[in-house]
This record gives structure tokens, C-alpha cells and sequence, in this order.
């Protein structure tokens, strides 16, 4: 998929990797969501599907959290009060501890919610708004909430559906 350049652009993006990703999300079995099986976001590290969920929370949320900042006329904080743009993977352990007690249909619901709360944002913005100039750095607003969600989104499905692929010699759930 082309990188969006348009509020519709980016509205669909979010749409067809969300949706696709959620489909994958549904076939994870409830008993090995917390399951530490997964490739880390930090080298050397493993994670649990439900530690990706929350990981897809922590950004779109941070994502709503920067806008509403930004819409307020206040200062945002990128990447998060605390962190550094080199200090992810540690921002990436306080996504996964902030949401360790949710069990998992919640954590679906929850980043359910927020990605329906970056389409509203999105839909009440304009092209001028979301491409009309640099945000951060370089980056538009547009690009910088598709950088946290729609790419995430596709990377999070590929890492679902190799996860859910049996092993040589491993028994699949």
C-alpha cells in the first residue's frame, strides 16, 4: 500500500491494516495470549500477543494524547514525557506493564477504542491540517499517526500469523 498523502488515504490505510490485523488477533487462542513466545520489541527480548496488543494501545494512544496536546496549543512531548526517541524499547516495557493485568478480549476492546478514537480525530481534520506541513521534524501529522498506527498495525499482523504457524516438530494449539 502506497504511504497516504490524504485524510482518505490515511483513514483507509488504518482501515484495510486494522481490519486485517484484527481478524488475525481473533484467532489467537485466549489461553496463550500471554504466552512470552514472540520476537521483542528490544533485541533479545520476548513478548506475549497480549504484550503486542498493549504495545498497538500505548502508541495510539500516544498518538491521541499528542493531538489532543497539539490542539490545545500546548507542548507535546515526542516521543513521550520520560523518553527519548533511542529509549523505545524501555517505552515499550511501560506499554506492556501498563496493560499486563487486562485480560485479553480487553485489551482487543481497548485498542479497538483507541484506533476508533484516532478515526474520529482524523475524520475531523483536514488535508491541510494532517499534510499541509511539518508537525515534527520533518514529519506531518498525517505521517506521523500512520508511522503509529496503520504501519504498526501490518507489522503487529505479520508477527501474529508467523507466531500462529506451527513449528517443525511443535504441537500448534
Amino acid at each position: 500500500m502506497a504511504v497516504p498523502a490524504s485524510r482518505q488515504d490515511l483513514l483507509a490505510a488504518i482501515a484495510t491494516s486494522y481490519d486485517k490485523l484484527a481478524a488475525d488477533l481473533a484467532l489467537v487462542p485466549p489461553a496463550r495470549a500471554r504466552e512470552a513466545s514472540l520476537p521483542g520489541h528490544s533485541a533479545g527480548t520476548v513478548m506475549s500477543p497480549a504484550d503486542l496488543v498493549a504495545y498497538l494501545i500505548g502508541w495510539n494512544e500516544l498518538v491521541l494524547k499528542w493531538l489532543d496536546r497539539d490542539d490545545r496549543g500546548e507542548t507535546v512531548d515526542f516521543p513521550e514525557t520520560g523518553y527519548k526517541w533511542n529509549q523505545l524499547g524501555q517505552l515499550a516495557q511501560r506499554f506492556y506493564a501498563d496493560h499486563r493485568d487486562l485480560p485479553w478480549p480487553d485489551l482487543l476492546a481497548r485498542l479497538a477504542r483507541a484506533k476508533a478514537g484516532l478515526v474520529d480525530t482524523i475524520a475531523a481534520r483536514t488535508d491541510e491540517d494532517l499534510y499541509g506541513r511539518p508537525w515534527y521534524g520533518k514529519w506531518t501529522k498525517g505521517r506521523m499517526i500512520q508511522f503509529n498506527s496503520a504501519a504498526p498495525y501490518a507489522n503487529a499482523r505479520a508477527r501474529i500469523r508467523a507466531w500462529r504457524k506451527p513449528q517443525p516438530g511443535a504441537r500448534q494449539a
